[in-house]
């Protein structure tokens, strides 16, 4: 079928500077079409002039050939997007507002889902699929669904070269179809659909892997006898979701409710993890809904109980995202590139063999190779940089960008010698290097497994300890305007309105991000009205 999208004006839509005019690094090759475009500040996009010797002159790359990253410091927008082109994870799709992933993104995404896929299946879950297009009368279906979701649907009108007798929306999330088919399938008290997803949400301002027109994502459903059983299942997902933060992708995020202001439309109760990025903005990496019977009394979703009675499911859906890729290059990244953990790196090693002479070639590869094979059947993901068409420089610049935890360099007196030199690509430097490990297979398997989990656990640790050095407790209204002020999150007790969290966002441009499951005890007093708080909730601004 051939469909047409008949959407708002792109020029109304993006009023991201990144989005209007791509930075030099990420920006498109020319192609005809009837956008204007701003002359190119620098020559077209295109990462693979870092990693190809396509000139007409063959001789090696230097240094001096790779781009230049801007500083955190200074602009961390564009520092964010300089990673994102050099270190070959998307570029920008034809569509504005959409992303290409590359094969070194997806392979981060992939190592997502593996973990995930595993402990899906520990609870009970299972992978099914559902369509893209959703008939517009089912989002219609659940009044504050449609109202949270109109501004961001893109509607399918024409399919065929005709008019379509009702608009299709592209899923924009999958809460209205899985309930179409629950009405269909749902005959005893539970049932446990699972997908790995893509979905579209027509975003008025983008930023590759955070929010963009379409990502990528895993969404969870399930239906429920009573309502105990759906509160036990969102908790045990939001869990799930912090576990993995922590253990795999090594961001110390904080588990809480969302308030009813940031409720998901449609759920009772929203469960989030938010991590603090390296701007100290807050980014939602993972939600879990608890949607009552909400879409289950409008799409009339109901089961037998044990009494014989028709009654509705109480239903959740929880889900991440491909903006977990973007949380990682700004939790971990620094000015030379990405930072990978680890357990989630597509690459944990790279060998760079290196030689001068000709004759030192021969022994150099042969020793570099024997090394990738121990690593290799140690269960170590390993890459051996054998080309002789770039630097050894150019090669340690170039991985770094790329975030891959561990360098070893081989030349001819470590071949003489047995042994190989470690670089740390979270220490940088000398502070880094380790000459003299032993290419003795065990000694040296035993030396990278030890490294590598020492990289995992420096990188929650320094996360960590940015993270509670920028929260500061606050007892005032004055005390957290101060706080956002000065970029911090502010923590403190919360039982007013939801007409001052609204006032809060208008003059200070921060949310309630969370009451965290972890409260401090005694009592409390809200910092906005002086009545007593149960609850402290922390604010921040985000993306």
């Amino acid at each position: 079928m051939v469909s047409s999208l008949r959407l708002p004006s792109l020029t109304s839509l993006f009023s991201s500077p990144y989005l209007r005019r791509p930075p030099p690094l990420l920006r498109r090759p020319h192609h005809h079409h009837n956008l204007s475009l701003p002359p190119p500040l620098t020559t077209a996009f295109s990462s693979q002039t870092t990693s190809a010797s396509t000139t007409e002159n063959p001789k090696k790359q230097t240094n001096q050939d790779q781009k230049v990253i801007t500083p955190r410091s200074q602009d961390f927008n564009a520092w964010y997007v300089d990673i994102i082109a050099n270190a070959e994870l998307a570029d920008y799709g034809p569509v504005r507002g959409t992303m290409v992933i590359r094969s070194y993104g997806y392979a981060i995404w992939e190592a997502i889902q593996d973990y995930l896929n595993v402990k899906f299946k520990e609870t009970g879950h299972s992978n099914m699929y559902f369509p893209q297009f959703i008939p517009f009368s089912f989002i219609e279906k659940e009044a504050s669904h449609v109202e949270g979701f109109s501004p961001e649907l893109a509607l399918v009108t024409i399919g065929g070269g005709k008019e379509l007798e009702e608009k299709l929306v592209v899923r924009p999330t999958s809460e209205t179809i899985v309930n179409h088919m629950f009405t269909q399938w749902i005959h005893s008290y539970r049932d446990l659909p699972l997908m790995w997803a893509n979905v579209t949400r027509w975003e008025m301002r983008t930023k590759p892997f955070v929010r963009t027109l379409e990502f990528l994502w895993q969404e969870g459903h399930t239906a429920h006898a009573n309502p105990e059983e759906a509160e036990k299942e969102a908790l045990q997902m939001i869990d799930v979701y912090t576990k993995f933060a922590f253990e795999q992708a090594a961001i110390p995020v904080i588990a809480g409710r969302k308030s009813k202001a940031e409720t998901f439309a449609g759920a009772d109760r929203t469960y989030t993890i938010e991590a603090m990025m390296g701007d100290r903005k807050a980014l939602q990496a993972g939600t879990s809904h608890n949607l009552g019977q909400n879409f289950s009394r409008a799409f009339g979703t109901q089961f037998m109980d044990e009494n014989g009675e028709r009654q509705h499911v109480w239903q959740t859906s929880w889900a991440v995202s491909t903006r977990f890729i973007g949380g990682i290059i700004m939790t971990h990244g620094d000015d030379s590139g990405l930072m990978l953990p680890p357990k989630i790196a597509p690459i944990q090693v790279v060998i760079v063999p290196i030689w001068k002479k000709e004759d030192e070639k021969t022994g150099v590869l042969n020793a570099a190779s024997s090394v990738k094979k121990v690593l290799q059947s140690a269960g170590i993901k390993v890459k051996l940089d054998d080309t002789d068409q770039r630097t050894p420089g150019w090669k340690f610049n170039f991985w770094e960008m790329k975030g891959v935890p561990l360098r070893i360099e081989i030349g001819p007196r470590d071949v003489s010698s047995a042994s190989v030199v470690i670089s740390r690509r979270d220490i940088p430097g000398k502070q880094g290097k380790v000459f003299g490990i032993s290419m003795e297979p065990s000694i040296l398997e035993a030396y990278v497994k030890d490294k590598l989990d020492e990289i995992q656990s420096s990188l929650l640790g320094r996360a960590t300890s940015f993270r509670d050095s920028n929260i500061v407790d606050v007892s005032s209204y004055d005390e957290l305007k101060a706080a956002i002020t000065l970029g911090k999150w502010a923590r403190g007790p919360w039982s007013a309105s939801d007409a001052d969290e609204q006032r809060v966002k208008e003059e200070t441009g921060a949310t309630i991000r969370c009451f965290p499951f972890e409260q401090p005890q005694g009592i409390k007093t809200c910092l906005m009205t002086g009545s007593p708080a149960e609850e402290v909730a922390i604010f921040a601004k985000s993306y």
